[in-house]
């Protein structure tokens, strides 16, 4: 009697786990963490009440990519789902990753900090997941802070750089003034044009730091015309993250000069007025979901991120991450990334190589990769890291 009552258990035990198997095979399981009070998502006002840069959380961008999946869905008899989850910025994102880990979820969009970001990759750089960094555009993210299961789907501020860099040898604006702002991003920025303006040979003219302040005695860091005088220049590149300076300096500058970088020309991973490709349908989707805004770049990230990955189920027909992952950095992979080019993940820093838009406030100029630059191998692999100068040491 005992020994049927345990051949019993172990009866119902193994048909539970079969069910509990079989259950997970029919749903997968998308995790999108944000830093509800992350600095970025302040509103701020200028004393007259302006509001110049604002940015949003991208999680509408993920809803468009599970909402898009509905009917492929159904064929492939896997049901896609998203879960939300929001912390505050020194909330223990360690513990939830862990219990989402424990609950079946294998991907997770983190649109959080860059220093967060590093912790939770050193923490979970050998389980089999996927972390996509949808926001931070941090040059050492894609080099020496790199990591295995760490994907980018949002550009770099090199890979930005480079873009806007190839439309200026284009039209042969090979002479740079450059602005930069006091904040972190300001240098970032800054710095990552220097770096391609060293390989395009393009000339820096200056590099010279601006104030906002109201202070005589750091007038001529503050004064449009005085801080481009005495060079000559044939465009002003501007690193101004938060944009109260820059939106003076057009017109006002020494010489009479375009400007670029985050105003006038700006390089970008999507715009609202993209028309090719397929693009206007996405925006209208986006519409439906989020009536109070445009796409922005990282809600493009975002739902990037999710269709890469959604892509890589249909294609091979497999949920494990392992076949996830080397599919995603195949060297014949191809995933529609809505702006013309084939895209893929680069298997030496699991950037997204994707072309880059130009664009000004109501309309794109240019599609980087521009005409005439080209690589011997993949041409958007001429923006961003090139595998013979990427510091990343990830083996995939």
């Amino acid at each position: 009697m005992i020994r049927l009552i345990k051949y019993l258990v172990s009866a119902f035990t193994f048909c539970a786990l079969i069910s509990a198997t079989e259950a997970n095979s029919k749903n997968f399981v998308f995790a999108y963490l944000m830093a509800e009070d992350d600095p970025r998502y302040l509103t701020k006002r200028r004393y007259t009440g302006l509001t110049l840069r604002q940015q949003y959380p991208s999680i509408s961008g993920a809803k468009v990519a599970i909402r898009e999946s509905r009917i492929l869905s159904r064929s492939l008899g896997i049901t896609f789902k998203l879960i939300e989850k929001s912390l505050r910025v020194d909330g223990d994102y360690i513990s939830i990753i862990k219990s989402l880990i424990n609950n079946g979820v294998k991907v997770f969009l983190l649109d959080i900090p860059a220093q967060t970001l590093r912790v939770i990759t050193k923490e979970f750089k050998k389980e089999p997941v996927l972390l996509f960094n949808i926001r931070n555009r941090d040059n050492d993210l894609r080099n020496k802070n790199c990591s295995v299961n760490l994907y980018h789907s949002v550009p770099s501020y090199r890979m930005l750089t480079d873009a806007l860099a190839q439309y200026l040898v284009k039209r042969g604006w090979k002479n740079v003034l450059i602005l930069r702002g006091p904040e972190k991003n300001d240098h970032a920025y800054a710095d990552a044009f220097v770096s391609s303006a060293r390989r395009l040979r393009i000339d820096i003219v200056d590099d010279r730091n601006f104030t906002l302040s109201n202070d005589p005695r750091e007038r001529s860091k503050s004064n449009v015309s005085l801080l481009t005088g005495g060079v000559d220049y044939d465009v002003v590149f501007v690193a101004d993250s938060q944009g109260e300076f820059s939106r003076y300096v057009a017109y006002q500058t020494y010489l009479p000069r375009p400007m670029v970088g985050d105003e006038g020309l700006t390089p970008v991973a999507w715009h609202w007025t993209w028309e090719r490709h397929g693009a206007p349908q996405l925006n209208q989707r986006f519409a439906r979901i989020e009536k109070n805004r445009h796409m922005r770049s990282e809600d493009w990230a975002a739902w990037i991120g999710i269709k890469s990955v959604i892509s890589a189920i249909r294609k091979t027909q497999s949920q494990d991450i392992n076949v996830i992952r080397q599919f995603l950095i195949d060297d014949g992979t191809t995933i529609d990334t809505y702006k013309g080019n084939p895209s893929s993940y680069r298997a030496w820093n699991n950037q997204l190589r994707q072309p880059i838009l130009l664009h000004t406030h109501n309309a794109v100029i240019a599609r980087a990769p521009i005409d005439g630059f080209l690589h011997q191998i993949n041409n958007l692999d001429t923006m961003g890291y090139d595998h013979g100068e990427s510091k990343c040491q990830i083996t995939n």
